[in-house]
C-alpha cells in the first residue's frame, strides 16, 4: 500500500496543511505555521492530538516584545512540536507563526522552520510512514550562530482529553542500589488521584474536571509510553542512552496534564553544538486499535493490555 500526501489549502483555522496517509491511518501537518503535527489517527477515527482552535493558550507580553518583536506571541496550536531544552521564557517560546518550507518524500515529508535568529538555531522535522502504521518522527536542531550551543532536542506531543497514559517502570534489579529516577515539578501533588504508581507501571489519567496541573519525569529506560483514547492506542518509542547526560535531573521522559490536555514528552541527550552542527532525536509512533482500556489501577490488567502491543 503506497504512502500518499495531499495538500489542503485550509484546515480549520490553521491554514495550509499537508496530509500523509497509508490508507489506514493519517497525519496532518501545518505548513502555514509551526510546524505542528495536528492530526493523527485512524481514518474516520478519533484524532488523538489536541487542537487549540480558539487560540486559548498564548504566551506574550513585554518580554516577548523586547526579545523578538513588537506584538510577538507564541501559540500552543496543539499537536506535536519540537522545542529545545532547557526551558526558559521567552527563548523557548519562539513565535512560530510563519510559513515553513516543506519537501515531499516518497513516504512522507520534511518540514523546515524559518531560522530562529534570536536564538541562533533552526528546527526541522522529518515525518515518514510505512504500511504497518509505524511513523518515524525525526527531529533536528542546527546551531546557526557563531557560538557554541548546549541544548537537548525536546519532542512534545499534546494529546486530546479523556485518555489514559501508561508508562513502564525500569525493570533492572540492582539489589541495594536504586534503579530509577522520578522527578516532580513544584505544582505536582504526589497524592493526586489521576496518577497510579504500580510495581511495574505508572498510569496517568487526563481528567477534564481536574483543578490543577501535574508534571513528572523519569529515566524511562524501556523507551516507550502509550496513550489510550477511544478507538486508538498510541505508542511512542525512543532511545534512552544510559551513557549520556540528560536535562531536568537526568530524565528522558516527561509527562504533563491539566484539565484540557495530556503531554507525552521525550528528551534527547544534552548536545554541545559548535556552529553548523546539528543535534538529532528520533521517535517511533505506532497506532493500534484499542481492544479495551484497562483499569488504571489494576496492575494485572495493565500488564496484559501492554503485552498486546509491546513485544
Amino acid at each position: 500500500m503506497a504512502i500518499s500526501t495531499k495538500l489542503f489549502s485550509e484546515y480549520k483555522n490553521y491554514g495550509k496543511c499537508l496530509e500523509i496517509s497509508n490508507g489506514k491511518i493519517f497525519l496532518m501537518v501545518t505548513v502555514d505555521v509551526g510546524p505542528r503535527i495536528i492530526k493523527c489517527g485512524f481514518i474516520n477515527g478519533v484524532n488523538i492530538l489536541y487542537n487549540d482552535y480558539k487560540r486559548e493558550v498564548l504566551n506574550k507580553g513585554e518580554a516577548y516584545d523586547k526579545y523578538y518583536y513588537k506584538g510577538a506571541y507564541w501559540a500552543i496550536y496543539g499537536g506535536h512540536r519540537l522545542w529545545a531544552s532547557p526551558e526558559s521564557e521567552p527563548e523557548t517560546y519562539y513565535p512560530d507563526n510563519n510559513p515553513v518550507e516543506y519537501e515531499i518524500l516518497e513516504n512522507g515529508a520534511i518540514f523546515t522552520q524559518e531560522p530562529q535568529t534570536q536564538n541562533g538555531v533552526q528546527f526541522k522535522i522529518k515525518v515518514t510512514m510505512d504500511d504497518d502504521n509505524n511513523i518515524n518522527v525525526e527531529h533536528f536542531i542546527t546551531n546557526i550562530s557563531n557560538e557554541t550551543k548546549v541544548l537537548s532536542p525536546w519532542a512534545i506531543t499534546v494529546l486530546n482529553k479523556g485518555g489514559l497514559e501508561i508508562i513502564p517502570q525500569n525493570p533492572e534489579k540492582k539489589g541495594l542500589l536504586p534503579n530509577r529516577r522520578i522527578i516532580m515539578w513544584p505544582y505536582a501533588n504526589m497524592a493526586d488521584e489521576r496518577v497510579y504508581f504500580g510495581e511495574n507501571y505508572i498510569t496517568l489519567k487526563q481528567d477534564v474536571n481536574a483543578a490543577c496541573a501535574y508534571k513528572m519525569g523519569m529515566d524511562n529506560r524501556n523507551g516507550y509510553a502509550m496513550y489510550v483514547l477511544e478507538d486508538a492506542v498510541f505508542v511512542k518509542q525512543y532511545t534512552h542512552f544510559e551513557d549520556k547526560e540528560y536535562d531536568d535531573f537526568g530524565v528522558s521522559f516527561e509527562t504533563y496534564t491539566n484539565n484540557v490536555i495530556l503531554e507525552m514528552e521525550t528528551l534527547g541527550n544534552i548536545h554541545t553544538l559548535q556552529p553548523s552542527e546539528t543535534a538529532t532525536h528520533t521517535e517511533k509512533w505506532t497506532l493500534f486499535k484499542n481492544i479495551g482500556t484497562p483499569d488504571a489501577k489494576d496492575e494485572k490488567q495493565i500488564d496484559a493490555f501492554v503485552k498486546n502491543y509491546i513485544k
